[in-house]
């Protein structure tokens, strides 16, 4: 066999192995075996050039004998496969692992785990990785830990021999074609387990199948699963993260003395020859392989699937679709320090918007999974469980006829996990929804104690009370406000207005924009997505506490606000005071033209010319920055030329509110939104003023009573 075949053959499986996503980390040089779960046939062709090309290492992999049928076998043995059936396979494997020219692939479980049932309660010894296959349950295979015991055992048996007999040295390096001692003294044998975790699992017709059915015909139920369900994950993108944990280093298991008693002998040994520690050999491969399979699937990359599945498993028959959400956005949060699990980047993300607009679509792509396998039915405003999780699909249809089964197993063995996931799904609605609110109040003030320990400057930051997101509470909880400030400024520019609706009874909260209320260096670094954000988390802030919101801000604030109102349902009302329209809208001094001219110095390479700042000369100097990030600018347009298309989409009632004199916003963009919403319950109030800033100094009770009289028409208790 060519060691360095699969180099030449590397290019035709370029476009399959560049799906994974791998985390590699002192990956130990001499023998290796990696340990790998078995979900797809793919696998055998991607994965040994990913871990080629991380490594550097020639790879050789087992691969079922069922693939060297047919045309396929010469490619197979060109990657450096050879079939399990191969009978030297065994002789191969250590050879090349005590020389170090190859390292190996074998997959644990023996064959593919479409199922992934491989962790089960065994009657009197409890939990247990036991693999489900079409002839039944067994065991992980040992192979993989006893060929590693073999190769480390001739491996310190031959130097061993070269003190005690170097004639029998003489004879096993022979029979391993080995020409030099040398090399192989040098190296040690490892096992390094290695998981791979698809997302998302999805299984439809797609070209591939359909072009099989048309040239081949009639298909075994195994091969059409096989072509559908990974037909799709190739025509359809899926992420594999791939993850190596830490080395087993073999030679700590071949301290036992009855095993360095065969070690050390001095009579011949043929490769197969009965000897006296082949027992203690055996249950080491045991306890060997239960540490590799345990490694391997702690490693399992968790995701919104797992967490969804797994919480419908737990929870009682009929689910509230917001509840629901809330819980899955609880648990991608579970202190992970607490629970060690390796989390799909996705979950990396701030998950407010599975409460709102779910722009991601993670809640819902698998909620019409779930639906179409008929896992779950739509009701109402939410779901009834419509599958007994506790049967098991048959196993050749699983990925097709039940995916949702399928990922639930995947993380069965994160025992800590599972425990975490039914507790969240037990708990009682109101608790869940308490634990939520609560969540993202202390997430706020969390964040800005954060953001001002790390960013303010003495001299240049206002106190802390200026930046602080802040509550007032309202005598009942029928109403609550969301008030948003507006850019370079903080929760306090809208702290006045939340007072005066605060003494009609009102709840309510005034978030704070991230990079607000601590340094200009701060709003530099920031997008206009965090503000998104932030205006979402307000929002479900008072969701779960009034049964009604009507949301409000100031200049940027209102944009965002507005914003908001295309992203989520339930808000009964919105006002937007100097809302801009484009950047255009305001005025020079506030937008002076930077960005030409940093254009043309980083042409020209005089970065230290740039600006990265400009200087703002504000209303409220109490409260706004004195220097205005020009990065900041850019996040502002990209907002507002956004948000001009889905004006339209805005049903629920509406009031403007603009300055004719502004001398910062174009009273122009006030009217072109006004004229652009969708409400057909909307009213603009031109305010015969020359300031911007109108919800503070003078003047500021008309527009208070304004937005007073506005709201309090969604406070009236209909009969």
């Amino acid at each position: 066999m060519n060691p360095f075949a699969y180099r030449t053959a590397g290019y035709a499986i370029k476009a399959l192995s560049d799906l994974s996503k791998a985390k590699i980390e002192n990956i130990p040089k001499g023998a290796v075996i990696f340990a790998i779960n078995h979900f797809t046939r793919i696998e055998t062709l991607f994965i040994p050039y990913v871990i080629h090309r991380l490594t550097g290492m020639t790879i050789w992999n087992l691969a079922s004998e069922h693939l060297f049928e047919g045309g396929l076998a010469g490619i197979l043995t060109k990657l450096g496969a050879v079939s399990t059936k191969n009978p030297h396979r065994d002789t191969l494997i250590v050879k090349s692992l005590l020389t170090g020219e190859a390292a190996w692939i074998i997959f644990p479980e023996g064959r593919m785990v479409k199922s992934k049932k491989i962790y089960d309660r065994d009657a009197g010894k409890g939990w247990q990785f036991v693999i489900d296959s079409p002839e039944g349950k067994h065991s992980p295979h040992t192979g993989t830990a006893t060929l590693a015991l073999r190769t480390e055992f001739y491996r310190q048996r031959i130097q061993r021999m070269l003190e005690a007999n170097p004639q029998e040295a003489n004879r096993m390096m022979a029979l391993y074609q080995i020409d030099q001692a040398d090399p192989l003294l040098k190296i040690e044998t490892y096992i390094v387990p290695v998981n791979l975790t698809y997302y998302p699992i999805r299984a439809r017709e797609n070209t591939l199948s359909r072009l099989a059915e048309l040239f081949i015909g009639d298909m075994s139920d195994r091969i059409m699963e096989e072509i559908i369900t990974e037909g799709t994950m190739l025509l359809s993108g899926v992420d594999v993260d791939m993850c190596f944990g830490t080395p087993i280093r073999i030679a700590t298991y071949l301290k036992s003395g009855v095993i360095r008693k065969d070690i050390n002998s001095t009579k011949p040994m043929e490769f197969d020859d009965p000897i006296d520690s082949r027992e203690m050999l055996r249950k080491t491969s045991r306890k060997i392989m239960e540490r590799y399979m345990s490694d391997i699937y702690r490693m399992t990359t968790v995701n919104h699937d797992h967490l969804l599945a797994t919480l419908i498993k737990y929870l009682p028959p009929e689910i509230e679709e917001s509840d629901l959400k809330r819980r899955v956005y609880l648990a991608a949060l579970l202190n992970l320090k607490k629970i060690p699990i390796r989390r799909h980047e996705s979950l990396g993300q701030n998950q407010v918007c599975l409460l709102t607009d779910d722009r991601y679509d993670k809640f819902e792509n698998f909620i019409s999974l779930a639906v179409e396998k008929k896992v779950i039915r739509r009701k109402d405003h939410g779901f009834v469980k419509a599958f007994d999780f506790t049967s098991s699909p048959k196993f050749h249809r699983a990925r097709i006829d039940n995916p949702v089964v399928v990922i639930a197993n995947e993380i069965a063995p994160l025992t800590e996990l599972q425990e975490e996931l039914k507790n969240l799904a037990t708990q009682p609605s109101i608790r869940i929804k308490y634990r939520f609110r609560e969540h993202l109040v202390r997430k706020a003030a969390f964040d800005f104690e954060r953001d001002y320990a790390l960013f303010s400057k003495e001299g240049i930051s206002k106190p802390r009370q200026v930046g602080r997101p802040f509550m007032i509470k309202g005598k009942t909880r029928d109403l609550g406000i969301l008030l948003s400030h507006g850019y370079m400024a903080a929760p306090l520019e809208v702290r006045a207005l939340a007072e005066y609706l605060g003494s009609k009874g009102y709840w309510v909260y005034g978030l704070r924009l991230p990079g607000h209320g601590t340094s200009p260096e701060d709003l530099a670094a920031r997008s206009y997505m965090e503000w998104v954000e932030s205006v979402e988390e307000g929002f479900c802030i008072l969701e779960n506490t009034c049964r009604r919101v009507v949301a409000g801000g100031f200049s940027t604030g209102a944009g965002l606000v507005l914003d908001l109102c295309t992203r989520v349902q339930g808000l009964a009302g919105v006002f937007a005071i100097s809302p801009p329209f484009k950047l255009q809208d305001f005025s020079s001094r506030f937008v002076p033209a930077v960005t030409l001219w940093n254009k043309l110095m980083k042409k020209i390479n005089v970065e230290s010319a740039r600006k990265e700042f400009v200087e703002n000369k504000p209303e409220n100097p109490h409260i706004n920055y004195f220097r205005n990030p020009v990065s900041g600018i850019k996040e502002l347009d990209r907002l507002m030329d956004q948000l001009g298309d889905k004006l339209s989409t805005i049903q629920i009632p509406t009031l403007i509110i603009q300055s004719l004199g502004d001398p910062v916003v174009n009273p122009d963009g006030a009217m072109k939104i006004f004229k652009l919403l969708g409400a057909a319950d909307k009213e603009l109030l031109m305010v015969n003023t020359d300031r911007h800033g109108v919800i503070n100094g003078e003047g500021s009770e008309r527009i208070f009573k304004a937005v007073g009289d506005f709201i309090e028409k969604f406070s009236v208790k209909k009969s």
